[in-house]
């Protein structure tokens, strides 16, 4: 191999080390969202300043921890959606807030710590659910051991409204802020317009790399940005249905991308590299999302072959839509309670909520002994170590040992840093100036878990300071390791059940969908609305399973062993949906499936069932007739 073709140095690096240490020194690249920036900047730090001017400095101190744990949640993304992703966690926020100072107050240390014990098993059920939930999750948990462990005069009720105030203020800044870069006529629709361009910029990029090693890689990619403009798209409304024109169209371009993508799929699945006249299509779409015109004529690909004319068809059906705007299906399943309680106290959610209530309760039972005990000198606030403990037990925030390592690492850094800056700054106005700083840097840190830990221990101890507390660095990094320490342990301890089981409930739901796509497909039912549903929900839950098989690969060899190849059969069941995407293509065309397409599901089905089998998975649904 050639100097020039070898890997970059820092691939080759990352491939010799261990998988649970490279994932800790791996970090998130893109450009700095000086939106989120700006926001983050005007949120903790002059709420902070108002409540110190006006005399109620624990309010402000609230309300600026508040701000800064939705400032972590602050992503890119549409307006609409979030309003779940910072409003569902501020909610909770404020309801473990109120519960920890009630608690606090009035129950003994044994009561309380069978109180936030509880707390922890139900909050790690629910984080189970998804991305909103886990949020909320966190926030119940961390602003309960505030409640309970920081000491202020204000009753329970009023920290909660100033919660609320708190992560309200950052969300009226995300719906009330224009987005810089965005065209006249954008202010609503700036997420959602460039989620649906990314979409077929996604569609052309497949078509680019098919016949290519690449197109496996393009087409996670176009599922990636089908679910992002689904999210975007889907977020909380006042009407069940988009009240605009402008909303309407968008809709209708989005629905009009899902033929799209699924003749994309198709071609990439034969093989066979097409034109760069068939690139142009898709392309022209997404610049017209983006300019929000009219497309203007679109170049027709070759009709040689089934995809290729669905291509076409698909083409002509979005160039219609795109003129007329006339709404379309998002084409999302909603989630029943049943689906919604089966997660969360399904295998998944057991195993979720039994380690976090433990870590919780442990965490939360040991500084109450140090604190009782005088440990903590003159430092009454001993709510660190559970706050601590339930950031390290959350398994979306990356593998156990890389969360441990980095937090430790993260908390070392910004207790220091915290030290120096309060030797020199004047108080309490640079601690607000420093506070005011850490929040435009939240939204740059969490690209990795360890700077996002040295912003806020940092943002944290200035507020503690700000409150009355004395320097506290030395304690914080002590009570952080000893965090680490105890969710290491309870991390590694055998839970009821079979392990890994986050992983096995994904797995098995993404199992359940491709079934219930390939069913619908070998029916052959002409009805292409509930076939979409069915494909986009396929894709989505495969998704969310290769990402939790990830995270579980990087664990220690003592908890990746767990899940050892499921990685093959999530790798087996995107093959197989795939080759279903292609049957619906030819089946809509011929009626019929070609000998090539019936032996592959055959080949597929089978080596699924035999890798299910080898990696301790319940077998799947009786194999399915493919004599189309």
């Amino acid at each position: 191999m050639s100097p020039r073709s070898s890997p970059p140095l820092r691939s080759r690096v990352f491939t010799a080390l261990p998988p649970w240490l490279a994932h800790a020194l791996r970090a998130q690249r893109g450009p700095v969202p000086w939106s989120a920036v700006t926001r983050g900047a005007l949120a903790a730090g002059p709420l902070l300043l108002v409540a110190v001017l006006a005399g109620r400095t624990s309010l402000g101190v609230v309300a600026a921890i508040a701000a800064m744990l939705a400032g972590i949640n602050d992503r890119p993304g549409s307006r609409r959606a979030s309003v779940r992703r910072l409003g569902a966690p501020a909610l909770a926020g404020a309801g473990g807030l109120l519960v920890g100072t009630y608690a606090g107050d009035h129950v003994g240390a044994v009561a309380l710590t069978a109180v936030l014990t509880g707390l922890g098993l139900l909050a790690g059920g629910l984080s189970a659910i998804g991305p909103a939930s886990s949020g909320a999750g966190t926030q119940l948990l961390v602003a309960a051991a505030v409640g309970a462990g920081m000491p202020v005069p204000e009753p329970g009720w009023s920290l909660a409204l100033a919660f609320l105030a708190g992560a309200g203020w950052l969300l009226a800044l995300r719906l009330v802020l224009p987005t810089p870069g965005a065209g006249p006529g954008d202010f609503r629709f700036d997420g959602e317009r460039d989620a649906v361009a990314r979409v077929y910029d996604a569609v052309a990029e497949l078509l680019d790399a098919a016949g290519t090693e690449h197109a496996t890689a393009r087409r996670a990619a176009l599922t990636a940005a089908l679910d992002q403009a689904q999210d975007a798209l889907a977020g909380p409304r006042l009407r069940r249905y988009a009240s605009s024109a402008a909303e309407r169209r968008l809709h209708a371009q989005y629905a009009a991308a899902l033929p799209l993508a699924e003749a994309a799929t198709a071609l990439a699945w034969a093989g066979e590299p097409v034109s760069e006249r068939t690139l142009a299509g898709p392309r022209r779409l997404a610049a017209a999302i983006r300019a929000n015109t009219h497309t203007g004529p679109l170049p027709a690909p070759s009709r040689s072959a089934p995809a290729l004319r669905a291509l076409d068809d698909a083409l002509l059906h979005a160039a219609d839509a795109f003129d007329q705007g006339g709404g379309g299906d998002l084409h999302t399943r909603r989630r029943g309670a049943r689906d919604l309680l089966r997660a969360a106290f399904g295998a998944g959610g057991r195993e979720y909520g039994l380690r976090v209530g433990l870590s919780f309760g442990t965490s939360a039972a040991i500084a109450q002994a140090l604190h009782h005990s005088h440990w903590y000198g003159q430092h009454t606030h001993w709510y660190w170590l559970p706050a601590t403990a339930v950031f390290l037990v959350k398994p979306d925030l990356g593998p156990l040992v890389s969360r441990v390592l980095c937090r430790a690492a993260g908390t070392v850094l910004g207790a220091l840093l915290f030290a120096g800056f309060a030797a020199v700054l004047p108080r309490p106005e640079g601690l607000v100036a420093l506070v005011a700083l850490c929040g435009a840097l939240i939204p740059v840190s969490t690209r990795h878990f360890a700077a996002q830990t040295a912003v806020a221990t940092v943002l944290v101890l200035s507020l503690v300071m700000v409150g009355g507390e004395p320097q506290a660095s030395v304690s914080r990094i002590a009570e952080t390791l000893l965090a680490c320490a105890i969710v290491l342990i309870v991390g590694h301890l055998p839970m009821p059940g079979e392990s890994g089981g986050q992983v096995r409930a994904r797995l098995a739901t993404a199992t359940g969908a491709a079934h219930a796509y390939l069913t619908h497909v070998l029916d052959g039912s002409d009805d292409r609305a509930a076939r979409w549903t069915l494909r986009r929900e396929a894709y989505r839950t495969l998704a969310e399973a290769r990402t939790a098989i990830a995270l579980a690969a990087h664990e220690l060899p003592a908890l990746a062993r767990h899940t050892e190849g499921t990685d093959e059969v999530a790798a087996l069941l995107e093959r197989l949906v795939d080759t279903t995407t292609a049957c619906a293509v030819h089946l809509d065309d011929t009626g019929r499936l070609t000998s090539r397409h019936r032996e592959r599901l055959t080949e597929l089905l089978d080596e699924l069932a035999t890798r299910r089998e080898r990696a301790g998975l319940p077998p799947t649904t009786p194999r399915l007739p493919i004599a189309v």
